[in-house]
């Protein structure tokens, strides 16, 4: 992809066609504030670079009938959403539907350099497969803060070897197109925002609870990032004082106390002190426990993995209450690997913000649980650098 849009009227185009899919000029020009001679203008301009093609005939509206515009079908885009211990690639079309999903494991703590080369072979593998001959743009989450501008990693608590690393710089050279680098739980909403369960919402917390907690915001519609790319760091704010040590750091940090990690640990010891059958044959078998075997355990009625998970709900039930009283949000998303826990977990995080936050914000809140699941990030990627490449240069 070598064109880009010349201004913004035909940057809200592109915008709009990838969102809304085909449109007809007249359905354009209901959505886009443009004279009828001004937005044929930008149609027409915008088929010349190739960036939309004309495709099939529109519904008549009386008088004769014109052709839908639609983004070119031959865009690929690649999403990329790197996590703790996983990597999700995507290839994409031009309207982010996904063509193909590749999911495999990898250890972030292995470093840039061997995750990247996961990463590319990854892609090789989804081009082989006839899916896209190139990629247009890709999009990169890294599951730590990340210096936006610069599409580098900043002081990640749980990436050592990763501090300033140049991941758009490095991936853009080895793919051969733009590349976009974001936190991983800013491309969890930006998905769910276009394809799952936030779509009509302009201002929403996305929560991921994985091996970390982090929270995307989103305010009037655009990803909320902060100074210095640390927005929405939930998993480090104090949950239990003088608690248990964290990863970065500090003590009694909701991250420390649950999350993906830490909900293991606790089921380990409570197998190894007897409290739970359940968890133990399980840890019996396997030499280890997961947030899976917790999730099961709880599905068979085990009384002390459901409590586990009712505790670590409202842990951070109690720290999405003081985000609502401070953000006012029309809607609550929890995503990430931990989610498996299900409605025991929302139902001790709804709990908490319900019973703490004051009824003026939590009126008509609903806190949902994601829609789209592991596609989120990469949707959410391939936004990325869709919004990038839909912008003037």
């Amino acid at each position: 992809m070598t064109a880009r849009p010349a201004n913004a009227h035909q940057a809200r185009l592109l915008k709009l066609l990838r969102d809304g899919g085909p449109h007809s000029r007249a359905q354009l020009g209901d959505r886009i504030d443009l004279s009828r001679s001004k937005l044929a203008v930008e149609v027409d301009r915008l088929l010349e670079t190739g960036l939309v093609v004309a495709d099939g005939l529109a519904a008549s509206r009386g008088g004769r009938r014109s052709h839908n515009i639609r983004l070119a079908p031959g865009l690929r885009f690649l999403g990329v959403d790197i996590g703790a211990t996983s990597i999700d690639v995507a290839v994409t079309n031009a309207e982010l539907e996904i063509l193909g999903h590749i999911n495999q494991p990898m250890d972030v703590r292995d470093g840039p350099v061997a995750v990247f080369e996961q990463v590319l072979s990854m892609a090789a593998k989804l081009r082989a497969s006839g899916l896209a001959e190139g990629f247009d743009g890709a999009g990169i989450g890294v599951p730590g803060p990340v210096r936006f501008p610069e599409g580098v990693p900043v002081a990640p608590p749980i990436m050592p070897g990763w501090d300033g690393f140049p991941v758009r710089e490095a991936l853009s050279q080895e793919l051969g197109c733009p590349v976009m680098v974001d936190n991983d739980v800013n491309l969890m909403a930006m998905g769910e925002q276009h394809a799952g369960v936030a779509r009509s919402v302009g201002d929403f917390l996305c929560v991921k609870i994985g091996t970390g907690i982090g929270c995307g915001i989103v305010a009037g519609g655009e990803v909320h990032r902060g100074t210095t790319g640390s927005a929405g760091d939930i998993g480090h704010i104090l949950a239990v004082p003088d608690g248990r040590p964290c990863a970065c750091g500090n003590r009694g940090c909701l991250e420390a106390h649950f999350s993906g990690a830490a909900l293991a640990r606790d089921a380990k010891e409570a197998a190894q002190q007897g409290l739970s059958v359940e968890l133990a044959s399980r840890l019996e078998a396997s030499g280890t426990l997961t947030a899976v075997d917790v999730a099961a355990a709880a599905a068979a009625g085990d009384a002390t993995a459901l409590d586990l998970i009712r505790e670590g709900g409202n842990r951070t039930g109690q720290v999405i209450a003081g985000l609502v009283s401070f953000f006012n949000p029309g809607l609550v998303v929890i995503g990430g690997g931990v989610t498996g826990l299900g409605h025991t977990l929302l139902a001790a995080i709804r709990t908490q913000v319900y019973r703490q936050s004051l009824p003026l914000a939590t009126g008509n809140l609903p806190i949902v649980l994601g829609e789209l699941g592991p596609t989120a990030g990469v949707i959410g990627a391939a936004r990325l650098i869709s919004d990038h490449l839909f912008s003037p240069a």
